[in-house]
Parts: structure tokens; sequence; C-alpha cells
């Protein structure tokens, strides 16, 4: 059976850095994983740990169901990242990994810098 990326890891596009984990990541984080950066979109929510990648799709109209998808770091095979320009709002990621490309988007004032360390690590 072929692999297929879900349709909501194909553009992860987060609008702001949280100052703390949200609660529903914090629930299902392992002994020895610790929340590098948390974020949120308009109604989803994710983060990056020192383990894996972990975003919050929630659905519906009232968004009381949320899908959580893992992507383990050990995943990801390449990477390419786009900083912002003077005129660019995001900060941009792309993601090869076993299954499929992601991209994930961040608004300019995010360290990117952190994030492609995290990554490095995880594919080096």
């Amino acid at each position: 059976m072929e692999k297929k990326l879900p349709k909501a890891l194909e553009n992860m596009i987060f609008v702001e850095q949280l100052s703390s984990t949200p609660n529903e990541i914090s629930k299902i984080l392992i002994e020895g994983e610790e929340v590098i950066a948390a974020f949120k979109s308009v109604r989803d929510y994710g983060a990056i740990t020192n383990k894996r990648i972990i975003y919050g799709d929630k659905q519906g109209i009232i968004g009381k169901k949320v899908e959580i998808y893992s992507i383990p770091l050990g995943s990801i095979e390449m990477f390419s990242s786009e900083n912002a320009g003077t005129l660019d709002l995001t900060s941009e990621f792309q993601l090869w990994t076993k299954i499929g490309t992601m991209k994930m988007s961040f608004p300019r004032n995010i360290d990117i810098h952190k994030i492609i360390i995290i990554f490095s690590k995880a594919i080096l």
C-alpha cells in the first residue's frame, strides 16, 4: 500500500508563537521530550519538540474534534528554509519526509535558525 501524506500536513500555517505549550500537547509528551517551540494558527496548533513535530488539526464547526499528527524528526530526509524578506510576512520550511513533502509557515518574527538547528540535528 502506498503511503500518502495527510492533506492537513501539506501546508501548516502558523500565525503566532505561543509563550506556553498548549495543554493538548503537554498531555501527550513522552519522558525526555521537550517542547522547543509551540505555535498556533487560526484554529490549529503545533509544536516542535526535540523528538517530533506535533500538529493538532481542529475539525468541525466548533473545533471540538481534533486530529493529532505526530511526525518523528527522524522521518525528515531533507529540508529547505526561506527566511522572510523585507516585504514577506512569513518564513517557510519545506520538509521532505518518508511519506511526502510538508510545508510549514511561521510569522516573520520567529527565530528560524533555532528550527534549522533542530531539523539539522535530526537528519545529520
